[in-house]
């Protein structure tokens, strides 16, 4: 049965794909700095496709490549890109990040990630979402190593991952000379604590920029930042 999530400017279906729509990801594709005008982008573990359409509706790269291992998601990723607005400026490469690494020769002004977060086994009673969810299947070192080698010299590097694991993926990507340069911590209502972590890396070493954003005011009642941030994609804001 097909399973579609529609924004304002296009559609995705889903239900080939263990990870569906979710606040990560939109959070993501949402935040990430378009204004330095990057003409190429590279989206690594794509799923859906979500944040490279994302990024094709919010600013004119020409070139918006797409990473997926997964067959199931893979075939959905190329198929909701086919079906967008910009399906000439998309393409998904059906491969893991350490051969498209090997065989690659380009460099991305921007690249973006929502990977996989749990190093412990979670059990979810769905084999493909269990696998989807766990980062042995990209670990942070190997997303880091991959990044430093695919990211241009003036390029940017955004990504989400747990609070807790911070410090951790930003001392990574320090030993590869990824330095962070906007932090953006994100709980889901006042009294909750954080659960989130957006940052952004570049090869210079700047002062970073530290943000907090707040989703919820009270159940289903947004704060003013959140409808700012993500008024362009859903139908609801």
């Amino acid at each position: 049965m097909k399973e579609t999530f529609c924004f304002k400017k296009f559609k995705i279906d889903q239900e080939r794909c263990a990870m569906k729509i979710g606040t990560d990801g939109v959070l993501l594709g949402a935040w990430t700095d378009v204004d330095f005008e990057p003409q190429s982008i590279l989206d690594i573990g794509a799923g859906t496709g979500v944040l490279s359409l994302m990024l094709a509706q919010r600013c004119d790269a020409l070139t918006i490549d797409a990473l997926e291992i997964d067959e199931n998601a893979y075939e959905q990723c190329v198929d909701n890109f086919e079906a967008s607005p910009w399906g000439d400026r998309l393409y998904c490469y059906h491969a893991g990040l350490d051969e498209f690494v090997d065989e690659m020769d380009e460099v991305y002004d921007l690249i973006i990630s929502n990977p996989p977060f749990y190093s412990e086994k979670v059990s979810s009673g769905n084999t493909l979402r269990d696998l989807a969810r766990q980062n042995d299947t990209l670990p942070f070192t190997e997303l880091v190593e991959g990044v430093s080698k695919l990211l241009s010299d003036a390029g940017r590097f955004s990504v989400i991952i747990p609070f807790k694991e911070t410090e951790v993926f930003i001392n990574l990507a320090n030993a590869e000379a990824l330095y962070a340069l906007r932090v953006c911590h994100i709980k889901g209502h006042e009294d909750a604590p954080f659960k989130r972590s957006l940052i952004e890396f570049s090869r210079t070493k700047a002062d970073t920029i530290v943000e907090v954003l707040i989703i919820e005011k009270e159940r289903h009642v947004y704060t003013n930042e959140y409808i700012a941030l993500t008024k362009d994609f859903y139908l609801k804001m």
